[in-house]
């Protein structure tokens, strides 16, 4: 018997809490009827036309993605811009929109616990606890065996999926690297987390110049972490097979898939 949009929320819901997501941010149905049948749901990191098209490729009734698309406000959804584009896509195409984004960063098999279990930390713990010590922002671990922050680079380049922006990295190749804290998506906020400072290497997306040059500089002068900076959405598509695992198990007559479009915003890079 096929589940509706509203139950698919619903577990979304459970496995998500929205309690867990930051104030600033919009997660859960966007768009969809919820009395809708869902036989299908894909889930993507983005909602953008391409993913979109993918899910409706794929006969699905619900598109679940990581980033929500109306994070911002927007005075209009008209068809002759990306966001009004891809909901009418959604609508005509008869495919619900449900994101679930800080809310699923938070919780014990979030985007960071991935990312942490990826790379084989051991006893990994969050770098913010929430109310529940198991659950919060980003993740610090143990590697089981130690490492240099260029062998561990070369690690996270064989277990990410491929970006023209490739893997920056901070600091000595030979550095010795043994504990590590990562947080997947933008992470710069956690630079002067005093488990990140403490840390032989943080690994996250989106460093700004200002904040990791000054990273880089205290390091030097008082010590600090190695920086391995890794595309954002990379470092979030590892999660949606853990995701559609849990959705799997949660909604047995449902198919749930991955989609492997690419929605990294960089197309090529030239080496100079």
């Amino acid at each position: 018997m096929p589940h509706t949009v509203d139950e698919v929320h619903a577990a979304v819901r459970r496995l998500w809490p929205p309690e867990g997501a930051e104030a600033w941010d919009a997660p859960g149905l966007l768009s969809g009827d919820p009395r809708a049948e869902v036989r299908r749901i894909r889930l993507a990191v983005d909602a953008v036309p391409d993913t979109v098209d993918d899910a409706l490729q794929a006969r699905a009734q619900v598109l679940l993605v990581h980033h929500p698309l109306l994070l911002r406000g927007v005075t209009s959804v008209a068809e002759d811009r990306y966001k009004g584009a891809v909901v009418a896509r959604l609508i005509r195409g008869g495919c619900a929109l449900i994101a679930a984004h800080t809310n699923a960063d938070v919780v014990e098999t979030g985007t960071s616990a991935v990312l942490a279990d990826r790379i084989g930390l051991l006893d990994a713990r969050p770098l913010v606890p929430a109310a529940d010590p198991a659950r919060g922002l980003g993740r610090i671990g143990t590697l089981a065996e130690p490492t240099t922050l260029g062998r561990l680079a070369r690690m996270l380049a064989e277990a990410l999926p491929p970006t023209a922006g490739g893997i920056r990295v901070a600091g000595d190749y030979d550095r010795p690297v043994s504990t590590v804290s990562v947080c997947g998506g933008a992470g710069d906020s956690l630079l002067q987390n005093p488990l990140v400072v403490s840390s032989d290497v943080y690994i996250t997306s989106d460093l700004r110049h200002h904040p990791a040059s000054e990273a880089r500089e205290n390091a030097r002068i008082a010590g600090g972490p190695g920086l391995i900076d890794v595309s954002h959405w990379a470092s979030e598509w590892l999660w949606l097979e853990t995701a559609a695992a849990q959705l799997r198990e949660a909604l047995p007559s449902v198919q749930v898939t991955v989609s492997d479009v690419r929605t990294d915003p960089w197309d090529f890079a030239v080496v100079q």
